[in-house]
């Protein structure tokens, strides 16, 4: 189980990292959003993955951890208003230079810069 997790956020990690380094606005943001899922789940397996853990109410036994629960919540949360802060900076950059580059040149610019 250890290992599917581990393949797993090393592969939403890659994935999220090729698509910020692109040059249009939605794949940098689709990019964010699986950083953001990757250390969601990073996050969680740091608790240590227990399987038919109790709930802490004694404290005898093997249990569940709650503090990475949490904060795999509150991560969500903020991840949630990340992509959405981005979404609308990027259609606010969109509306303000006509196009969706991330660094605002159109691709005619660009060609002749590199003449």
């Amino acid at each position: 189980m250890e290992s599917l997790y581990a393949i797993t956020t090393g592969v939403l990690s890659a994935c999220g990292l090729y698509l910020t380094l692109r040059g249009r606005t939605f794949p940098v943001v689709v990019g964010l959003t699986l950083l953001s899922y990757a250390v969601n789940l990073f996050l969680f397996s740091m608790g240590g993955l227990t399987t038919d853990g109790a709930v802490v109410v004694n404290g005898d036994g093997d249990y569940a951890d709650p503090l990475p629960q949490a904060l795999v919540l509150t991560a969500i949360v903020i991840g949630f208003a990340m992509t959405a802060f981005a979404v609308i900076l990027a259609m606010r950059a969109r509306g303000d230079m006509g196009n969706d580059h991330v660094d605002g040149r159109k691709h005619e610019d660009r060609e002749e810069s590199r003449r």
